[in-house]
């Protein structure tokens, strides 16, 4: 048997090679998990498999394929033969900014498979073996947006709230049969896709404070340590919820209007 809050157990991690996936990945590992390292990135899949050790798999598949996740959870069972863990991360808030009315059918599709439909896909792929087993885990990646509003990104928005309703419902529907479903919002946490640090001008590097009530950003590694209670007996009567892990933003605020006419969650001012 190995040693670590996660020891011996299978994790499957999509969009685990960059960013927070990749805090989970290693994070996970650490903690004595062996873990499928799912990412559309063949050299970041490889490189945080490499990284995580433990007998961690790089697997390269997109999210956004209809059969991604049998794909997915048939080179876990084919490698370790099991899955007791399961962390839908991968999400993303589309291209640019434009109102609603701007927006086509064409980009809400594309935010529904990368931000939703793939949650769905995973997880149904999953259940069945879980169900097999007498137990497992479903970890939901969401974002505080999903309780907030975001203007311009309502869409988005839209599918990120699904994740809740989606975590809620399916933690009632397999409590008895041994399974718990809990979700993750996290807020300017610093990743590839969001790299906070690097959008501050000098001068506004002091009002970080202002905006996070812990007093800086949020790192991988944050999701990460709340990623591992909710796999862990640690969160054993844990189930249906949704733990923000944001710094305090969500309870201290939201997005305001500047004067060029956009919207910041980053008032220079306030």
């Amino acid at each position: 048997m190995g040693a670590g809050l996660l020891a011996d157990k299978i994790a499957v991690v999509t969009g685990g090679g960059g960013g927070i996936g990749r805090g989970i990945t290693e994070r996970f590992a650490a903690e004595g998990a062996r873990v499928l390292v799912v990412d559309n990135d063949a050299a970041r899949a490889t490189e945080a498999a490499t990284a995580a050790g433990h007998d961690a798999l790089a697997c390269v598949v997109d999210v956004r394929d209809r059969d991604s996740g049998e794909t997915i959870v048939g080179t876990a069972l084919d490698r370790f033969g099991r899955v007791d863990v399961l962390v839908n991360n991968v999400g993303h808030y589309g291209g640019g900014r434009k109102q609603f009315h701007e927006s086509t059918d064409d980009e809400w599709d594309a935010l529904y498979r990368v931000n939703l439909a793939h949650v769905f896909q995973c997880t149904r792929a999953a259940l069945p073996v879980m169900l097999g087993q007498g137990g497992g885990n479903v970890i939901n990646v969401s974002t505080i947006e999903a309780f907030r509003a975001i203007p311009t990104r309502a869409v988005y928005s839209a599918f990120k709230a699904g994740i809740t309703g989606f975590t809620r419902s399916l933690a009632v529907e397999y409590a008895r049969q041994g399974i718990r479903v809990n979700a993750i919002a996290p807020d300017v946490t610093e990743t590839l896709q969001v790299p906070y640090s690097k959008w501050l001008k000098p001068e506004e590097e002091r009002l970080i404070p202002q905006w996070v009530p812990l007093g800086r950003f949020g790192r991988p590694d944050d999701v990460a340590g709340v990623a591992v209670f909710l796999a862990s007996e640690l969160s054993a009567f844990v189930t249906g919820t949704t733990i923000h892990v944001d710094g305090g933003t969500f309870a201290s605020g939201g997005w305001f209007p500047t004067e060029e006419g956009g919207w910041t969650n980053r008032p220079r001012r306030p």
